[in-house]
């Protein structure tokens, strides 16, 4: 008997904005800055569809405290680092998502040369 493809949905959360003391520089650490955060959460809402009911799917409130925690509790290095925290610690404590793109925007990075932000996109999926 073929298996049933699953599904996927995407609930993205955008901009989602914080302060926070991340980057290699010791100005960056002390003073701190502004980091943005996208989320792309592939799940499958079908059920939900249904139902209307929150716990048939992802609780966005909830996502966007967990990350606030992960953004602001400790520091990283790397813009990088942060995202790959954030994308373990989705997959998991929110078992309904399935894959996550996690993207972090860096406004105002001290290099010599003019860029709205550097930002860094990844993607991981469960098993991976």
């Amino acid at each position: 008997m073929p298996r049933r493809t699953q599904l996927l949905d995407v609930i993205r959360i955008r901009n989602a904005v914080f302060y926070a003391y991340h980057g290699v520089l010791a100005d960056e650490q002390n003073l701190g800055g502004r980091f943005e955060v996208d989320l792309d959460l592939y799940t499958d809402v079908q059920h939900a569809t249904r139902t209307d009911t929150l716990s048939d799917t992802i609780d966005y409130e909830r996502v966007y405290a967990h990350v606030r925690q992960l953004v602001e509790e400790k520091k990283y290095y790397l813009i990088e680092s942060l995202a790959g925290s954030i994308a373990k610690s989705i997959l998991s404590n929110f078992r309904r998502v399935m894959k996550v793109t996690v993207r972090v925007r860096k406004p105002h990075v001290p290099i010599k040369g003019v860029v709205d932000y550097v930002e860094v996109e990844l993607t991981r999926s469960r098993g991976r």
